[in-house]
């Protein structure tokens, strides 16, 4: 099967070898164990595998014991440490083994934030570096295919999104997407401080889902749900830190007439989002075109952000004359407007409003001709 190279690799080897803990973060099925196995090979003597969903390295390494932790590190040069958030202190057990085992590159991939910022980040200060992997981005899975190859695969790409076993598998992709979506979707959230509500998040994600590209109010969600406002703060919060939704944030520098307080919120994945309202029919015949166009293009933007170490910040923008732009970035002097349209027959710009309350910023309209440069081509 072919091998897809990953945009972060080549951060990540850059700091191999310098005295820190590389962590991978990343939701369930994003390819991070199949990342490392391409970067590191499985048959090197130098190199230890662990798995902590295993028990046995579980116990092990719950032990806080130089001299025990020695009997598993050995000589090994490089360990690497899948799913360490299933260790009891797995901040701990890091910052013992970075600070005793000086000559040993350690990496640890964890698949839930919620873990990680609890139990690895603050035991780790100064001692680790962070990188995060998400589902397939366009630009690493079409790098020898040409701009027009590459828009004949965005209507299954809207449909089943980017997970990499349901791109390389696509006449599976519906049951893929269903497995994935109800075997792993939850599974951290659910046993964050043993939370127990899965038809609550399953109702939520589904009025999430539908009004992906629009404003989210907390309190009609709460209204909706029956359930205070703190409480849908409290696991959109959790499922934003499980990589399932990321929030937009308003782009506003003057308040009395421009939003500044709301959010959008989107999936980080167009297959999830189907798959939570179980409808995979094809773009020909949605209603909803525009808004899985939106979803999906302004999640491979973030991921370009992400992975080419950018500055820029995301907003969306709106005033109170109810006028709107989908998609603004902020860089140091710079400020950049886009509107994502789906259709192609049609001429789109953005509004003046916009234009007229920053008359410096540049603006663009993404649609799929004209994709390719804001998703890193």
């Amino acid at each position: 099967m072919k091998v897809f190279g990953r945009a972060v690799q080549t951060a990540i080897e850059k700091w191999l070898n310098r005295g820190k803990v590389i962590v991978v973060t990343g939701a369930r099925q994003v390819g991070k164990t199949t990342m490392l196995k391409e970067m590191f090979d499985t048959a090197d003597p130098s190199i230890l595998w662990l798995n902590a969903d295993e028990t046995r390295v579980r116990t092990r390494l719950a032990e806080l014991d130089i001299p025990a932790l020695q009997t598993v590190v050995g000589n090994y040069k490089t360990v690497i440490i899948d799913e360490v958030q299933r260790i009891e202190n797995a901040g701990l057990l890091l910052k013992l083994l970075v600070d005793n085992f000086k000559d040993v590159q350690f990496i640890a991939t964890g698949s839930s934030a919620l873990d990680i910022s609890e139990k690895i980040v603050e035991p780790l200060t100064g001692r680790f570096l962070l990188f995060h992997l998400y589902p397939f981005a366009l630009s690493e899975i079409y790098t020898n295919k040409s701009v027009f190859d590459i828009e004949s695969k965005l209507p299954f790409h809207l449909v089943f999104g980017n997970y990499p076993d349901v791109f390389k598998q696509p006449t599976d992709a519906k049951i893929l997407l269903k497995n994935l979506a109800n075997q792993y979707l939850y599974k951290d959230v659910l046993v964050w401080k043993d939370i127990r509500k899965p038809q609550l998040l399953d109702n939520l994600l589904k009025l999430l889902s539908y009004q992906v590209g629009s404003e989210v109010s907390v309190h009609e969600l709460a209204k909706q749900l029956k359930v205070s406002s703190e409480t849908i703060e409290t696991y959109i919060d959790l499922l934003e830190k499980s990589f399932v939704i990321y929030r937009l944030p308003a782009y506003s520098t003057n308040p009395r007439k421009e939003v500044s307080k709301m959010n959008k919120i989107f999936f980080w994945d167009n297959g999830i989002r189907n798959a939570v309202i179980g409808n995979y029919d094809d773009v020909s015949i949605r209603q909803d075109v525009g808004q899985l166009w939106e979803n999906f293009i302004i999640s491979e933007r973030m991921k370009l952000n992400a992975w080419g170490d950018s500055d820029r910040e995301a907003y969306f923008w709106r005033n109170y004359n109810q006028s709107e732009v989908d998609y603004v970035e902020k860089e140091v002097n710079k400020l950049t407007a886009f509107e994502m349209k789906w259709n192609t027959r049609k001429k789109y710009k953005v509004t003046k409003a916009f234009t007229n309350a920053y008359p410096n910023a540049e603006t663009g309209v993404v649609t799929p001709l004209t994709f390719s440069s804001f998703c890193g081509f």
